[in-house]
């Protein structure tokens, strides 16, 4: 199935059932997460108009980052992600919350804490991905998001304490995707107690 799975950007029109949806948002909770902090939220997005107002101003912030770094997207690309997340029949927003962190005052201590609670998102949504694809259905990870954070808060009128990360866009497929190459070599080691490499796999 992880060898299976493929990031879907093109869905038919037909709606994805609440309870499915419902089906694959339990089995990513059930993510391992640091110090059992099962640090997300989502919020579950499936009107149309909302996705469009949503995604439109995203674009615009990235269009006005990208020119104050001497860089430019062309309209036609930006039309292009913009679609893609407003046709897709739900889009999921992945939220990182504070709840359930260990607290330092330590500013280094709690830095690390961070950390782990992104990285602790990151298994929580390969969960997703991986239970959608068991569905049947196909998903996307995008992380624009991350990039308009304040953005995305104003707009859903989220808490400033819960941070926008990720945006999973799910549905039934309309695309057959190539498989992605993987490295062809390997970047395992066998390592013993003393440091010394003992063989590439």
């Amino acid at each position: 199935m992880i060898k299976q799975r493929r990031s879907i950007r093109r869905y038919q029109t037909k709606p994805v059932p609440k309870e499915i949806v419902q089906k694959v948002l339990e089995a990513a909770t059930w993510a391992p997460s640091a110090h059992n902090s099962q640090p997300w939220q989502f919020i579950i997005l499936e009107d149309r108009q909302i996705k469009r107002n949503l995604t439109e101003q995203m674009s615009e912030a990235w269009a006005s980052d990208l020119a104050n770094n001497n860089q430019s997207i062309d309209a036609k690309k930006r039309k292009e992600k913009t679609e893609q997340f407003t046709n897709a029949p739900v889009l999921i927003l992945v939220c990182l919350t504070p709840e359930g962190l260990k607290k330092f005052s330590d500013k280094t201590q709690q830095s690390i804490e961070r950390d782990l609670a992104i990285e602790s998102l990151g298994a929580c949504i390969q969960n997703l991905l991986l239970a959608t694809h068991a569905t049947g259905l196909g998903a996307c990870w995008y992380c624009a998001p991350a990039f308009c954070k304040e953005l995305v808060q104003k707009i859903l009128k989220i808490p400033k304490s819960v941070e926008p990360h990720a945006f999973i866009t799910l549905g039934y497929p309309d695309e057959v995707p190539t498989i992605s190459p993987r490295k062809k070599e390997s970047t395992y080691y066998f390592v013993n107690f003393w440091g010394n490499t003992t063989g590439q796999l």
